[in-house]
C-alpha cells in the first residue's frame, strides 16, 4: 500500500503534473477541511437508499428464483427479465424513473429513483446465483426426500436451500457494491438535497478535485466494507462451505 501511495505521489508530481490529479497529501488535506461530518451527512442518505434497494431487489430475486424451482415453466420468462434488467443501461433509464417516481419528498427521505436503481442493480446477480445454487443440490438427497413422501417444497426447503446458501451469499456479496453504485447513479438526476451523488456533482462543478477523489475513496471504503461484512456473514451462516464444522 505504501508503495502505491509513493507511485501515486510521484506520478502526480511528474507525468500528470499538468492534469487534474491531486497528490495524496492534497486528498488528505481535503478530508481534513471537509471534516467527518460532511462525509457522514452525505454517505448516510446514500447508504440508506442502497440498503432499501438491496433488500427489496434481493427479496424479489430470491422469490423468483424459488418460483423457477417450483414451477420450471416460468424459468424462461424470469431469466429473460433478469437479463433485460442487466442489459438495459442504468444511466439511460434514470431520467425515465425520475419522471415516474420523483425524488425525495422531504430532506432526509430516501429517493425512490435511487432505491429502484439500487434494486435493479442487484436483481440479475442474485437471480442467477440463487438458481445455480438451487440446481447444485445433490440428486441423491432429493430422491431420498421424495422416497419419504416429500414434495417439491420439501425438497427445496430441506435440500436445495442448504445447497444454494453459499451461492446466494456470494451473490449478495457482489450485489452490495452494485446497490451502492445504483443509489449514487439514482441521485445524479437530482431530487435529493444530500448524498454522494449531489456531493460529486458539486465537486465537479466547483473543480474541487481533492473532494472528488476523497468521495471516490469513501465510496470504495463503503462498498468494500459491505463486501467484507457479507463475506463474514457467509462464513457464519454456511460454515460447511469453508470446510469447517458447525
Amino acid at each position: 500500500m505504501g508503495g502505491l501511495v509513493a507511485v501515486w505521489a510521484l506520478l502526480a508530481r511528474t507525468v500528470f503534473a499538468e492534469k487534474a490529479i491531486p497528490t495524496p497529501w492534497g486528498v488528505l488535506s481535503g478530508f481534513a477541511d471537509d471534516g467527518i461530518a460532511f462525509y457522514i451527512a452525505n454517505f448516510s442518505g446514500t447508504v440508506k437508499e442502497a440498503a432499501i434497494g438491496f433488500f427489496w431487489g434481493n427479496l424479489i430475486a430470491l422469490a423468483l428464483a424459488a418460483v423457477v424451482l417450483l414451477v420450471p415453466l416460468f424459468e424462461k420468462v424470469i431469466t429473460q427479465i433478469a437479463v433485460i434488467s442487466y442489459c438495459v443501461p442504468i444511466v439511460a433509464i434514470v431520467p425515465i424513473l425520475y419522471i415516474i417516481l420523483g425524488g425525495a419528498e422531504s430532506p432526509g427521505d430516501a429517493s425512490p429513483t435511487a432505491v429502484v436503481l439500487a434494486a435493479i442493480s442487484v436483481f440479475f446477480t442474485t437471480v442467477v446465483g440463487a438458481v445455480l445454487g438451487f440446481r447444485s443440490a445433490d440428486t441423491t438427497s432429493l430422491d431420498l426426500v421424495s422416497v419419504y413422501g416429500g414434495g417439491r417444497w420439501k425438497q427445496m426447503s430441506k435440500v436445495q436451500l442448504m445447497s444454494a446458501l453459499p451461492y446466494i451469499v456470494s451473490a449478495l456479496q457482489v450485489a452490495a457494491p452494485a446497490a451502492f453504485l445504483g443509489a449514487i447513479l439514482g441521485e445524479y438526476i437530482g431530487g435529493v438535497d444530500r448524498g454522494v451523488g449531489p456531493a460529486l456533482i458539486n465537486a465537479q462543478q466547483n473543480l474541487d478535485v481533492e473532494r472528488a477523489w476523497g468521495l471516490m475513496f469513501g465510496c470504495a471504503l463503503v462498498a468494500g466494507a459491505a463486501y467484507v461484512l457479507l463475506g463474514l456473514l457467509g462464513r457464519f451462516v454456511t460454515p460447511w462451505s469453508t470446510g469447517r464444522t458447525a
